[in-house]
């Protein structure tokens, strides 16, 4: 378990704990209902390392989740151009740290605000609250677009614009439940197909031309 991501729980980790104690003097029953929801809320918070692929030419997926759709759309916030996007859509019980996809400089990060509608809904992506993220390195530049869904309504940010990550290092994470897309340049080679279930930082999920 990784401090930074318990930290982001630390206000519900405290209510439970005093819900538990609370309910204890109440009855034993209910002190255990609140110990089983800290059980779960330390099992969200998860986040274990990875094994990252070192292939400069590989991208990995940028968060835990099931390949919810693959699409070719437009691009217009950042690279301007025309792309393929991985969308991944992350349920409750998937880890919700979030992950560089390349080794690269952190020249984007932009908040936007909006609605909070179901996360597996691809107009999602243009409507809901998100964090856009675009990473670049001397071989590609790639957007990464943190989304909220339904239940989730808080996008975490740790890195900053001038940043360097290494590949699958992690960069934010966003709480219950949400919707994390990559937008990948059309000259690579998707390895992934739609239902697929990919690990943040680990699976590959596309691969870029030599060059």
């Amino acid at each position: 378990m990784r401090f930074q991501t318990l930290s982001e729980a630390r206000w519900i980790f405290a209510i439970l704990v005093l819900f538990a104690v609370v309910g204890w003097l109440i009855a034993g029953w209910l002190s255990m209902l609140f110990l089983v929801l800290l059980f779960c809320t330390v099992a969200f918070f998860r986040d274990p390392n990875r094994r990252v692929p070192p292939d400069p030419h590989l991208i990995v997926a940028a968060a835990d989740g099931t390949v919810a759709d693959i699409a070719e759309v437009d691009e217009n916030e950042v690279l301007k151009t025309k792309t393929r996007r991985v969308g991944i859509f992350l349920s409750i019980f998937d880890v919700h740290t979030n992950r560089a996809p390349i080794d690269g400089r952190v020249i984007y990060r932009q908040h936007r605000e909006g609605l909070c509608l179901d996360a597996r809904r691809p107009e999602c992506s243009e409507k809901n609250e998100s964090m856009t993220w675009a990473l670049e390195n001397p071989r590609v530049a790639i957007v990464v677009r943190q989304l909220t869904g339904a239940i989730a309504r808080r996008i975490v940010a740790w890195a900053e614009i001038g940043d360097e990550l290494k590949k699958g290092q992690r960069f934010g994470m966003i709480r219950f439940g949400s919707r994390t897309e990559v937008y990948l340049p059309l000259a690579a080679t998707v390895l992934v197909k739609v239902g697929d279930h990919v690990l943040g930082g680990s699976t590959i999920i596309a691969q870029l031309p030599d060059q």
